[in-house]
């Protein structure tokens, strides 16, 4: 299910003699969701042939982790006063760990962090 835009994305695809941008805004749509193989993105710009354009992503579960972990260590070394989305980011990531957390029924997990991972997931929580 596409939904709207609720920012901007910017996309730039480089190839050795070619460079492709595109701009997509609050009128472009927007899906997101996991498969058997990993996480699937898509933009998508509707209009006139020549205004058309849409952009597709799909990254496999452990890269789609690692760019996590790299993000979290971004998080980590900028100061909180420069990171004017950390609290809607926070709550992003928290809605996808408890999502991730709760088993075929709903239920939340048992699964019990190590302490690396409390921590890591307190300073993204922060």
């Amino acid at each position: 299910m596409t939904k709207p835009i609720p920012d901007k994305a910017e996309v730039a695809i480089e190839f050795p003699e070619k460079l492709y941008i595109g701009t997509f805004e609050r009128t472009a749509r927007f899906d997101a969701h996991l498969d058997e193989t990993g996480i699937s993105l898509r933009l998508h710009r509707v209009g006139s042939d020549n205004a058309q354009k849409s952009v597709h992503m799909h990254f496999h579960y452990a890269l789609f982790a690692e760019m996590l972990h790299d993000l979290a260590k971004t998080v980590e070394s900028s100061p909180a006063q420069e990171f004017a989305h950390r609290a809607t980011l926070r709550d992003a990531a928290k809605a996808f760990y408890l999502a991730l957390e709760r088993d075929a029924h709903g239920r939340a997990g048992t699964a019990e962090l190590t302490p690396e991972q409390e921590v890591r997931l307190l300073h993204i929580m922060e």
